[in-house]
């Protein structure tokens, strides 16, 4: 994501975050461990620890940044999430412990459903739900939870691809009508933007690689000129 969208025209400090089981977080076994959590149960076993854990860790971060004097305390704070990073930014705005100012979602996951149904898409086979996975389904889908994301009216830019094949697009639409009516005469400050023929590997593609860097980049730096 660094690499990808260096956001170099936004004046803030830009962390980059990996997400649980990825990259140097990998568990012990490498990614042949995470195809079997995936195998065993992708809901509880991949999708919880990331997309959950990355957002429980998001108030731990802003605190560690603080005290290490990298941003002040009461400093405006935006998230930017790819795919299940997006679900991480969402559920880190439904829970409400840090106060977010904006936020950018780029082909993002609006929660476990959607996941489930891009895991269904991809392999052919079907989740089995439990009650522990449809809790979880309870807690994480963003359309359930309008009302906590709106709350401040956080600036809310989704980018979804007209041509990506891996996360049903119509979820980004449904949560957005259900975000609209929380924002009043502020509806300037949630927005759905469809890049033509973006696929979910965006950053692969130099031309929706630029849209997504430019759109992105305006968005966050016209919240706090």
């Amino acid at each position: 994501m660094m690499d990808a969208l260096p956001l170099d025209d936004v004046g803030a400090v830009k962390v980059y975050l990996g997400l649980p089981l990825f990259g140097a977080r990998t568990p012990d076994g490498g990614m042949k461990e995470v195809g079997r959590r995936q195998a065993e149960d992708v809901g509880l076993l991949v999708f919880k620890p990331v997309v959950v854990g990355a957002a429980d860790e998001l108030p731990h971060v802003v605190t560690a940044l603080q005290k290490n004097g990298c941003v002040q305390r009461g400093a405006p704070v935006a998230l930017v999430g790819f795919s299940a990073g997006g679900a991480a930014a969402l559920d880190a705005l439904s829970q409400s412990k840090v106060a977010i100012d904006a936020a950018v979602f780029i082909n993002a996951s609006t929660g476990l459903s959607a996941s489930i149904q891009a895991y269904e898409k991809a392999t052919g086979k079907t989740y089995a739900w439990s009650p522990a996975s449809r809790e979880l389904a309870h807690e994480t889908d963003a359309v359930d939870h309008v009302a906590e994301i709106a709350a401040h009216r956080p600036a809310l830019l989704f980018l979804q691809g007209t041509d990506d094949s891996v996360i049903d697009s119509s979820a980004a639409n449904q949560l957005v009508d259900h975000l609209k009516p929380f924002y009043g005469e502020h509806l300037q400050q949630i927005q759905l933007v469809r890049p033509a023929g973006m696929t979910h590997q965006w950053a692969a593609d130099p031309a929706a690689l630029a849209e997504v860097r430019k759109t992105a980049s305006d968005w966050l730096a016209g919240q706090h000129p």
